[in-house]
């Protein structure tokens, strides 16, 4: 390691201590010509981890361009603060474990889905929507009715939702809406 100061290579560490749960090691050093000290910084240098787009363009993985798009599913949804953020984390610390350079965008999609999956349905589907593009209701139906088969499944008892059905004594409390022009009726 060079002198900043004078520029000589011979410096010596004085002290060295772990910072960061041991990820960074601060060293101070002296200068054996000049006698000045300062501080360097040993960090372990991440494998770069890139994206292949569908496209087929590559990009480096950014985990807070994930955390973004999660945390827009999640906006205003009762999970705690920072749940996009520990979720884009996970993934990544996920990819980084398999020891691979490149991962197919469809793949960090996937995982991104079942992490929404698992911490709140509505933002799943919020994000599988514009994730995969639904070019009509009957896609967004379908996957909203296999979210009702799992949840079903842990729930036994549970085999439909029934939605719009009254008991036969309640109240309605929202206006009937006109089967012919699809508005409200008028009010009187």
């Amino acid at each position: 390691m060079r002198c900043p100061t004078c520029g000589e290579r011979d410096t010596r560490v004085v002290d060295s201590r772990d910072l960061d749960d041991s990820a960074t090691i601060r060293r101070r050093r002296e200068c054996n010509v000049c006698q000045s000290r300062f501080t360097t910084y040993e960090r372990i240098e991440s494998a770069r981890l890139t994206v292949v787009k569908r496209n087929g363009d590559r990009e480096e993985f950014d985990g807070q361009k994930l955390a973004a798009g999660l945390d827009k599913a999640l906006t205003r949804r009762p999970v705690p603060a920072g749940a996009a953020d520990q979720a884009a984390d996970e993934i990544e610390a996920t990819l980084r474990g398999q020891g691979i350079n490149e991962v197919p965008s469809s793949r960090v999609g996937e995982m991104a889905m079942d992490r929404l999956r698992a911490l709140d349905q509505i933002a799943y589907v919020r994000f599988v929507s514009v994730y995969q593009s639904f070019e009509d209701i009957e896609q967004l139906k379908r996957e909203v009715d296999s979210l009702f088969a799992q949840r079903s499944d842990r729930a036994p008892g549970q085999t439909e939702l029934a939605l719009g059905l009254a008991a036969p004594n309640a109240r309605r409390t929202a206006p009937v809406l006109s089967s012919n022009s699809g508005k409200r009726p008028p009010r009187r």
